[in-house]
């Protein structure tokens, strides 16, 4: 109850009608890949925009042709979501437990600068790929920030702190189809990476491909 009260003064805080950071950016990958998918099933896409806060991304897919639904912990966002977009399918979901949503029912989950807040991201992870189809695909966005930068948010043990990023790290994953073991977060949701960019004016270099080596899992296991 407490995390419920805190996301709502989160949004209570932010002025009304503000665009999303890097919105451009972001609404050309996330259309990108709406278009490709489109061609590929010859009909218009399932897409659940997940964290989807005013409802900007979820208006811009409607849009483009999608079937759009926006999902949200915040029932403030979501007010403001219905005042600007009310043509919009919106629905509040819980920020533990599973969601009032079917199963396999999109091809296409998007989560713009959502995860990072997300807390238990295993859990998360696994209602993702309950929601989604069968090779259904994920779409992320993160603040990309430096090392120091992340290092300094982290000894600010704030719970809630906003700093400005050096770029933006978008990234697309699609569902696994068949059972593979559990090696890290991604993999434990049966969702294997199927393709990844970098974009944005701020960032010069792509981040590190770093993968769950055995050794990796077993200090994961041990603890630090």
């Amino acid at each position: 109850m407490a995390f419920d009260s805190y996301h709502e003064a989160i949004w209570e805080s932010v002025p009304e009608g503000l665009d999303p950071p890097h919105a451009e950016l972001r609404e050309r990958f996330l259309l990108e890949q709406v278009r490709v998918l489109a061609r590929e099933r010859g009909e218009p896409p399932r897409v659940l925009d997940l964290g989807c806060g005013e409802g900007h991304f979820a208006a811009q897919l409607a849009r483009a042709g999608a079937v759009a639904v926006g999902a949200d912990v915040s029932r403030e966002a979501l007010r403001r979501a219905r005042a600007r977009h009310p043509e919009l399918d919106l629905q509040v979901i819980p920020l533990c437990g599973p969601w009032p949503l079917a199963d396999a029912r999109f091809d296409l989950v998007w989560a713009g600068e959502t995860i990072e807040h997300v807390v238990d991201t295993a859990a998360w992870l696994s209602e993702v790929r309950r929601v989604l189809r069968p090779g259904g695909s994920l779409l992320l966005s993160t603040p990309a920030h430096g090392r120091v930068a992340m290092l300094a948010l982290a000894l600010l043990l704030r719970p809630h702190v906003e700093a400005p990023a050096r770029g933006l790290r978008l990234r697309a994953h699609r569902c696994a189809r068949g059972r593979r073991r559990a090696r890290c977060a991604l993999a434990a949701a049966r969702v294997r990476s199927a393709r990844a960019s970098l974009s944005g004016p701020l960032s010069r270099r792509p981040p590190r491909r770093r993968a769950c080596s055995p050794a990796a899992l077993r200090r994961s296991r041990s603890g630090p």
